[in-house]
């Protein structure tokens, strides 16, 4: 039990920066005594350090190898577990849902899921709204801006003006990376700011992402991880993720 107390406190403390040592007391509810030693623990980690009175998380590193390659790079890559993980996020969709696609590739099977269920589909991707484009069920909302021919989507710095008057049940959003520290993560100024608009104007959040990209990150945050509905994924996360979503309450799908 220890090591999944010290689990939750790296996470505690990664959420709120820079901590002191009561409140961990407080919010544990365990002796100092107790949390000196777990923090020993977490500081060997690497992702924290020791401060007067307490502990704060370290900046995130963001690697160099994460560039955000071309739409037909990403799409033939897992593309089985990309179809698992549209499967499942499928099930979250009831009859009459307004819902987000997001423009990662991990979500453009989703539209093959969707046949039968009559729903409103909003999307910045052109590839999302020519899958669905067949099926009449489906309302095709696209949003404005100009086509980045890289990720295939609309991108538009003033998306904020344009979100506010629309209501998203449950956005479906893919990311480049994803981690405690950095939360979703994405390569793309443009993709983040549309992304960042969409989750801050969605009343659900649902992450649709493959085991490739735990614990890594890109360059911009545009949700921080405690943010999200759920996470829906091909196979389980690595443990401090599962430990971080019970804490959190987010709904773990894989």
């Amino acid at each position: 039990m220890k090591a999944a107390r010290i689990d939750l406190i790296e996470a505690y403390i990664i959420e709120k920066k820079s901590v002191s040592l009561e409140s961990i007391c407080e919010h544990f509810n365990i002796s100092k005594s107790t949390a000196r030693r777990d923090l020993d623990e977490l500081v060997k980690r690497g992702n924290t350090k020791k401060v007067y009175g307490g502990i704060r998380a370290l900046e995130p590193d963001v690697p160099a190898s994460m560039p955000l390659l071309p739409f037909e790079e990403r799409d033939i890559v897992n593309q089985t577990e990309k179809d698992y993980i549209c499967r499942q996020a499928a099930r979250l969709i009831m009859p009459d849902d307004i819902i987000f696609i997001d423009t990662g590739t991990t979500c453009l099977q989703l539209i093959d899921y969707l046949k039968e269920i009559p729903c409103t589909v909003i999307t910045n991707s052109l590839r999302v709204s020519m899958k669905a484009s067949p099926y009449e069920n489906i309302t095709i909302i696209s949003m404005p801006g100009r086509l980045n021919r890289k990720t295939w989507s609309f991108v538009e710095h003033d998306i904020d003006f344009y979100m506010h008057s629309v209501n998203i049940q449950k956005a479906f959003m893919a990311a480049t990376g994803v981690s405690i520290r950095g939360g979703l993560t994405n390569a793309s100024e443009d993709e983040y700011i549309v992304k960042k608009s969409v989750c801050k104007n969605s009343s659900q959040i649902y992450l649709l992402a493959d085991h490739d990209k735990f614990d890594r990150m890109a360059l911009y945050t545009y949700s921080a991880l405690n943010q999200i509905t759920g996470l829906v994924t091909d196979r389980k996360p690595p443990e401090t993720f599962v430990t971080y979503c019970n804490e959190k309450d987010i709904r773990l799908i894989f």
